[in-house]
């Protein structure tokens, strides 16, 4: 049969480990470095129309925002250029889009332009 611990023989046994407390210790010189943290999502239709979305957190700070498209390519190119080069390939397929429509409207402007010549 072993006999009860008493505080005595418990402070025999050695002192407990400390707990590790909270914050950086006293004196020490290093410094915490704040991280803020944003959240910017740019989109764009097939249309070539982009815009913007910005969050801290849980907060919007801005939504929906236009944005042109050069100043997309502008701040994906000086990113990196694994952002910049899909980006630019999407730009380029909306812009060869609306050279198309340009000229589909173009044609239609001349048939038009005839039609109109010939009822005078």
């Amino acid at each position: 049969m072993t006999a009860p611990e008493t505080p005595e023989a418990s402070a025999q046994a050695g002192p407990e480990p400390e707990k590790p407390r909270r914050g950086r210790p006293k004196g020490s010189t290093a410094r915490t470095t704040r991280v803020v943290e944003l959240t910017l999502t740019v989109s764009g239709s097939a249309d070539g129309e982009w815009q913007a979305d910005l969050k801290r957190g849980a907060s919007w700070l801005a939504r929906a925002l236009p944005v042109a498209a050069a100043s997309v390519l502008k701040a994906a190119a000086e990113l990196h250029p694994e952002i910049g080069g899909p980006i630019e390939e999407v730009v380029a397929e909306a812009r060869a889009a609306r050279e198309a429509r340009v000229a589909e409207l173009e044609a239609q402007l001349e048939q038009a332009k005839k039609a109109l010549a010939e009822l005078e």
